[in-house]
């Protein structure tokens, strides 16, 4: 296949066995239109609808239904000096993204004369892909991660109603503190305060109503999202080289939110993974550097509470006056309407997503995502050409977000661990709760990239990272990072496997990356190994408990039984008993794992209410599965859903269910909704590579590289995936043209 676009001279891609696209430029420059054209090949109606999401430009295509989520989405761009923005992530940026875009477009245009190429959902909802500007790709902040927002609400939710020490059983805090209660602050919160930003940041998954937040499964539990990374020194591996392995968690879709690409061009050798909508790659090596990431959990929004002049509600109290909001009309194109007419409301904060007209109150966000810098993953470009750990860590001083946990290993063996972030500095507060938007709690500045903690070279031969609390001892308090974690077994059961005395391999990697043993159950099930019961459901639960390994695969009957206890009925009794009914309801079901772990193994007392709360579940798994115990199997409730966004336009897009096994306190992370036990958050791209043998490396990406449908490449990665296989990270020239199965040039044009 060739295509005339415009780059300066011919560009070979070679897609390979697996899909993955091998990129082979002879400027930098072509590398990036190259890619950008790749990606459309791809994955279009996948970018295509993260850009018509994040700019606000639903209504456009989709009709009327869509316009108050485009109106949502607007509140959240990047608003700010567009000089600013493109030169905080590197000199180059500004022509990268150019480039690329560029790409997207011509792609665009290529179909105009091979309309048999478009992927189908754009016939299914009757437009065309639209062309992309270079400044869409940093303006759209809303599809990053970010916190504490939803864990503010929440906090406030259940003190209000029960108090400081009773959401300790929601969440805890880490270090230990009493969260900051400004004077004046009400936490009565409206209940419909987050409809605008769920509608702005939840996935878009088309449903019978279009204007309900609809996320394919957005966690209960805001810390879910996380991922897994560890980098092992060459001293304790069986190559004598560095083992580095990475596998983000997120929320899982058809196609993927990864992207596998190899981008070629002289100063630029780069592979790996990144979001398709943008350029370069977040996690790979560049021949010389290894990196991976994992979200590190820093606050950086902050909920402002706002009293509105009763005469004129579109003034704010603001120091010892008042301050007017910032206004701005903006039109909203309707698909087959007139455009609608919108404003959108700012403080000097941020954009407001509330007003309480009764109690004359508003509330708005404040978040980096509204500082220079901070387009989610983009930083990646400044650390695509390092050529060892220094000049890498280097780079990650302008690293604007997400908060990131980056490890990272050189070929000449160095290894390492360094968090980044844009974090602000609350002199006045620690950001656990709302506060008063009257001048009283002000950001002063932000905190420089030499405070967040990093280790190189560590004694112990490894280093990893699971979104655990991972703050040094000592480390400043003032600092207000952040305190709140996920639960720490992940992290605990990779250290211990890689504490192991024997030398680490390839395979080892893998086969932690797909590891199903909660080091969490084995601790709960020890505590029931010393109780016993007369009552029949109850005793019966004990004998399936007993002697079980903890490993929770998919055909395990205990696994079955214990996550169903856990959470349809350990927890809930947990919370009524340790904070009350209100408490409970008010914190929507959410427990701190970790939190009840440590009492249950602590505190006695406990032990009634878990055994009657076990029997209760054995009770019900048998109305639900049968009475014999021996056939239950945990992936007969427990499913991976991938779901695709026209799945219920066209079933032959869905992917799954699956059944699966672990949980959220599994290496392989299979955090569930314990309603239906859907999992839905997890590693749909995990990687190891082998640091200086590259070849060597292997990924896989489900279900696969293509978001077309009639693609070979759409699924066909699924099955290794389920079985917890990979396939080669080709790098070398020789072995991508031993696997090459499609080849495309781009030529310049005439």
């Amino acid at each position: 296949m060739k295509v005339s676009v415009g780059v300066r001279r011919p560009v070979e891609i070679i897609v390979d066995t697996w899909g993955i696209p091998h990129i082979y430029a002879e400027t930098v420059e072509d590398a990036f239109i190259a890619q950008g054209f790749n990606a459309a090949r791809d994955r279009l109606f996948q970018i295509d609808l993260w850009r018509r999401r994040g700019l606000g430009l639903l209504s456009e295509v989709l009709g009327p239904d869509y316009v108050e989520r485009d109106r949502a989405a607007r509140l959240f761009l990047y608003r700010g000096e567009m000089a600013r923005e493109w030169t905080s992530y590197g000199p180059d940026t500004e022509a990268i993204a150019t480039s690329f875009t560029s790409g997207i477009n011509a792609y665009v245009d290529w179909l105009d004369t091979h309309p048999e190429a478009l992927p189908p959902e754009f016939e299914l909802l009757g437009y065309r892909p639209a062309y992309w500007q270079p400044d869409d790709i940093v303006r759209i902040r809303s599809h990053g991660i970010v916190h504490n927002l939803l864990q503010e609400v929440a906090r406030a939710r259940v003190t209000n109603v029960a108090g400081l020490q009773a959401d300790l059983v929601r969440q805890r805090l880490q270090p230990a503190r009493q969260p900051h209660l400004a004077e004046g602050v009400d936490l009565d919160l409206p209940p419909e305060i987050l409809r605008v930003f769920e509608l702005a940041t939840q996935p878009l998954v088309f449903s019978g109503d279009p204007r309900a937040p609809l996320g394919a499964a957005a966690p209960s539990d805001p810390t879910a999202e996380g991922s897994n990374n560890w980098v092992v020194a060459g001293s304790r591996t069986t190559t004598g080289r560095p083992i580095l392995a990475s596998d983000p968690h997120r929320t899982y879709a058809t196609p993927s939110l990864r992207y596998v690409a190899h981008l070629s061009a002289p100063g630029l050798e780069v592979i790996g993974a990144g979001e398709p909508a943008l350029p370069g790659v977040t996690a790979g090596h560049n021949g010389q550097v290894a990196f991976g990431f994992t979200i590190f959990p820093v606050d950086v929004q902050d909920l402002y509470v706002y009293e509105l002049d009763t005469t004129d509600p579109t003034r704010y109290r603001y120091a010892d006056g008042w301050e007017e909001l910032r206004i701005i009309a903006e039109k909203i194109p309707v698909k087959g309407e007139p455009s609608r007419q919108c404003e959108l409301a700012f403080t000097r904060h941020g954009p407001v997503i509330h007003v309480d007209q009764k109690r004359h109150r508003a509330y708005a966000v404040r978040s980096t995502w509204s500082e220079p810098g901070t387009a989610p993953y983009l930083g990646s470009l400044a650390y695509l050409q390092a050529q060892d750990v220094a000049a890498f860590r280097a780079a990650l001083r302008g690293w604007g977000g997400p908060g990131e946990n980056h490890v990272y290993a050189d070929v000449d063996g160095a290894i390492g661990w360094t968090a980044a972030a844009l974090v602000p500095r609350r002199p006045e507060w620690d950001g656990l709760l709302p506060v008063p938007g009257d001048g009283r709690y002000e950001w002063d500045g932000f905190h420089a990239s030499e405070e967040f903690p990093e280790i190189l070279n560590p004694a112990e031969g490894f280093v990893a990272t699971a979104n655990q609390f991972n703050l040094p001892e000592g480390f400043p308090a003032d600092r207000h990072l952040s305190y709140e974690w996920p639960d720490p077994a992940r992290h605990r059961r990779i250290v211990e496997v890689l504490s192991a005395s024997e030398p680490h391999s390839l395979t080892d990697s893998m086969r932690l990356q797909t590891d199903v043993k909660s080091v969490a159950a084995r601790e709960i099930v020890g505590v029931l190994a010393t109780l016993h019961s007369e009552e029949p459901a109850t005793a019966s639960a004990l004998e399936l408990l007993r002697g079980w390994d903890a490993v929770e695969s998919a055909d395990s009957a205990a696994a079955a039984l214990y996550e169903y206890w856990i959470s349809r009925h350990l927890m809930p009794a947990f919370a009524e008993a340790s904070s009350g009914a209100r408490a409970r309801s008010a914190a929507a079901g959410v427990v701190d794992y970790t939190g009840m772990r440590d009492e249950l193994l602590s505190q006695p007392g406990w032990e009634p209410l878990m055994l009657s709360t076990l029997g209760a579940a054995y009770a019900a798994l048998e109305r639900l599965l049968g009475k014999d115990s021996g056939a239950w199997r945990w992936g007969d409730l427990h499913r991976n859903q991938q779901p695709h966004p026209l799945g219920f336009l066209d079933p032959s897009f869905e992917v799954g269910p699956i059944p699966v096994g672990g949980s959220g306190t599994t290496v392989n992370a299979a955090p569930y909704l314990s309603d239906e036990f859907v999992q839905t958050i997890g590693a749909s791209f995990r990687m190891v590579l082998d640091v200086g043998a590259w070849d060597d490396s292997v990924v896989i990406n489900t279900p696969g590289q293509s978001g077309d449908p009639r693609s070979p490449h759409y699924r066909d990665l699924l099955e290794s995936w389920r079985r917890g296989a990979y396939i080669p990270l080709l790098y070398s020239r020789g072995a991508v043209e031993r696997h090459a199965a499609t080849r495309i040039t781009l030529e310049p044009q005439e």
